[in-house]
């Protein structure tokens, strides 16, 4: 089946439910057993597919979640953890030992980088940054203990777009895993496991969820490495609370609708953008001018609503007065709900493998579900508060 049908059906299974079509919602920690050969089996196989055992370790609401994601994405199985960022170090966690080597793009997150340079260093894990558009090139930077390579495309902030099946083709060479944070893209726009990838994560806070409501985070996996993430996520006690996992397969069942909205309203909010006098260059993957279209075009099936706009030179408090001055962009962390934000950003602080050298202002913009002509009437509002200085 196609995504769209895929959508509206994975997860879900009414004929075990009374015919409902939603799946309940189980809040449990203690399942009891009517025998001690059950118990014992279910405490042997903790993992065994729709294996209820204890509540920390999912339940039936759990389950559909995880389910519908890996089919989704086309992984093996999936793992729901508390958020995006406990995905990110759940992941590399599992992977990485003391003496071990990581490789991490560049343009990374700030939360992954700052995990890295703080657990990971501290546990004796040596992290290497790389340019994100290394490619196959990554091979020079493998080392005999390098254990995973971290990518993210595109990338936090800066949007550089990872030539991701060379660099999983490399990596399988030398015996190495992949990761990738495919949360800009939703398993909607990008296919991680059709690139030779081995494990995608995502901040299900953002487009999975949709509403700006709700904290999560999903693993899926290839079948070798399933069982030792799921194991590391058990051992460290992540759960997440199957209200959660509830709005997160809401959310789902309207992804195709608001991503396609999403790339949409944007891509004529980034044109128009494009075109202004205050704006220096609009950093958005579906933009013929910008780095990284045609990895775009070859490996994404659409773009969603972030991107970021660097701005002609100005000082800090007219970035401010434009700012503050609009009235559908708030100001706000996160992305990917029906809201449109705004955020000032800085690379410079998060950038070592290529030093991020422009010192022009940068907002990082998502364009939400508003209509698209009055997010221009808005920006251009507050572009010409930029211009008065």
């Amino acid at each position: 089946m196609r995504d769209d049908t895929l959508l509206t059906h994975v997860g879900r299974r009414p004929e075990e439910n009374l015919g409902v079509v939603n799946p309940p919602i189980y809040r449990a920690s203690t399942i009891t057993f009517r025998s001690l050969e059950a118990i014992e089996r279910a405490h042997r196989e903790p993992f065994a597919k729709d294996n209820v055992v204890y509540g920390r370790y999912g339940t039936p609401t759990t389950f559909a979640i995880e389910e519908a994601m890996a089919e989704l994405e086309g992984g093996f199985r999936a793992i729901a953890v508390p958020s995006g960022l406990a995905a990110i170090a759940a992941a590399l966690g599992a992977l990485a030992r003391s003496g071990d080597h990581v490789l991490v793009v560049d343009s990374a997150y700030g939360p992954t980088r700052r995990f890295c340079d703080t657990v990971l260093a501290e546990q004796g894990v040596e992290v290497t940054y790389y340019d994100p558009t290394v490619g196959a090139g990554i091979e020079s930077l493998i080392r005999p203990n390098t254990r995973a390579v971290f990518l993210e495309s595109p990338g936090s902030l800066t949007f550089e777009v990872q030539d991701v099946p060379a660099i999983a083709t490399v990596a399988k060479l030398h015996g190495v895993r992949t990761i990738i944070d495919n949360t800009w893209a939703t398993p909607y726009f990008f296919k991680p496991f059709e690139h030779g990838v081995d494990i995608s994560i995502h901040a299900a806070t953002k487009y999975i969820g949709g509403h700006s409501d709700l904290m999560l985070g999903v693993i899926v996996t290839n079948e070798e490495c399933y069982r030792p993430v799921r194991r590391h996520v058990a051992t460290l006690g992540y759960a997440v609370a199957p209200d959660d996992c509830y709005l997160a397969l809401r959310g789902l069942r309207t992804l195709a609708v608001r991503l396609r909205r999403h790339e949409e309203s944007a891509l004529a909010v980034a044109r128009w953008l494009a075109t202004r006098p205050e704006v220096a260059r609009v950093l958005h993957p579906g933009l013929a001018s910008c780095r990284g279209h045609d990895l775009w075009r070859r490996d994404f099936r659409g773009a969603s609503g972030l991107f970021s706009v660097i701005l002609q030179p100005a000082p800090k408090d007219r970035v401010a007065a434009m700012l503050e001055r609009l009235r559908l962009f708030p100001m706000g962390f996160s992305w990917g709900g029906y809201e449109s934000l705004a955020l000032h950003v800085d690379p410079k602080p998060l950038r070592t493998a290529v030093p991020w050298e422009d010192e022009r202002p940068i907002v990082r913009l998502h364009v939400g579900l508003e209509d698209p002509q009055d997010l221009i009437d808005d920006l251009e509002g507050g572009l010409r508060m930029l211009a008065r200085g």
